[in-house]
């Protein structure tokens, strides 16, 4: 019994001539022989994985298989696998299979084909929640702990830089930071004064709405100022820089790490942190505390603007009303924090750049790390400040 019938099933087609056989069939007892002949590569692929998934008749589950091979005139990769698809699927039946009269040429393919995908993983063992739950918490704290040594870690080279620089002030690339100062700096200005502008307006605006029903018109003007200067001017800022900002620093660096570049400038005796981080950080520390000082004068002028066109309050009863409320200590508590914020964002972004690996999926990974991890840390020093100024009074 021949496969020429199986094969002509597999196929939809029975056009197959006799010297095109590819698969044919011996039956004796519980012996099962396969023979295989003519060209299993790629060209007569779809037709050979029909024919080797297709049931191909004799014996439900013979005790030997032999596949033989003289007759193969030529086998690529393709065909390789499928006679092992063969040989599979009479193993896992219990049968002894074994190629018979294979070419020495096409054995290495044949080994190589052979110990792909032999281990099959093994079910993962259940365990207790409670002990999944510990197993998550232990490696949540592992990745804090790395996460604090690589920012410890980055904030002790940089302060390496720095002393290098002032020790040796002709080594200092002014160019540099002159240059992502434009773009940090100037360039982030009206997007900016356009977010911080808006944020004023909504404050203003649901004070008012809120106020007005207790007879409190006035003390919006307390709220926005207050508020504006200590906390959401530079707050705002702050994740504005660090989305903006932040994500562009770690997307260079890492471009520049997967090109090999800061490889390359090793190579040529220069310290990245000295040429790459160091000028960045510092462009960072320069330009933070202005926009953040812009955004808060925008915020105010958008809540005077609303408090005057939806509240009913004049300019000058606004501006008497805002002289009354603030100080010259508010303005100090969100220009304090300008700079420390400035350093984390700078920090985080120029250390997650220099993880990333040769891909982009890596890329990506760290670029989204950086963001996330320089507004949680904004966040955090905000909640910190507020406390500590609380504590001194201010």
């Amino acid at each position: 019994m021949t496969a020429s019938k199986a094969m002509d099933r597999a196929s939809g087609s029975g056009a197959t001539r006799p010297e095109e056989r590819l698969l044919a069939l011996d039956v004796q007892d519980e012996h099962l022989t396969l023979t295989a002949a003519g060209t299993w590569a790629g060209e007569r692929g779809r037709e050979l994985d029909q024919l080797t998934s297709a049931p191909l008749g004799g014996i439900s589950s013979p005790k030997i298989v032999d596949i033989d091979l003289r007759g193969v005139e030529r086998l690529d990769m393709l065909g390789a696998w499928l006679l092992e698809r063969l040989f599979r699927r009479y193993t896992v039946g219990g049968s002894k299979v074994r190629f018979v009269g294979l070419p020495e040429r096409y054995r290495g393919l044949l080994e190589q084909v052979h110990d792909v995908n032999q281990q099959m993983p093994s079910p993962r063992s259940q365990t207790h929640r409670l002990l999944n739950a510990f197993e998550a918490f232990g490696r949540m704290g592992v990745g804090i702990k790395d996460a604090f040594l690589v920012f410890v870690s980055m904030l002790g080279m940089l302060g390496c830089a720095a002393a290098r620089a002032l020790r040796r002030p002709k080594e200092f690339r002014l160019t540099s930071v002159v240059h992502h100062l434009y773009r940090v700096g100037w360039q982030a200005v009206p997007i900016m004064l356009l977010i911080t502008f808006l944020i004023g307006c909504i404050i203003a605006q649901q004070g008012i709405f809120h106020f007005r029903k207790f007879g409190a018109d006035a003390y919006v003007v307390d709220m926005v100022g207050i508020l504006v200067l200590r906390e959401i001017g530079v707050l705002i800022v702050s994740i504005m820089v660090a989305g903006r900002s932040g994500s562009a620093y770690t997307a260079e660096l890492g471009s520049m790490k997967m090109r090999e570049e800061i490889d390359a400038l090793r190579t040529m005796g220069f310290d990245p942190i000295d040429v790459l981080v160091l000028p960045r950080v510092i462009a960072l520390l320069c330009a933070l505390p202005v926009l953040a000082f812009m955004g808060s004068m925008a915020a105010l002028y958008g809540g005077g603007l609303v408090a005057w066109l939806y509240g009913g309050m004049s300019p000058a009863i606004f501006i008497a009303r805002l002289k009354e409320a603030i100080s010259i200590t508010h303005f100090e508590v969100g220009m304090i924090k300008a700079p420390f914020m400035a350093l984390a964002i700078g920090m985080i972004a120029c250390s997650e750049g220099l993880r990333v690996k040769g891909s982009a999926e890596s890329l990506g990974l760290q670029t989204t790390t950086s963001v996330v991890k320089s507004i949680f840390v904004v966040i955090v020093l905000d909640g910190v400040f507020a406390m500590f100024f609380a504590s001194i009074g201010m």
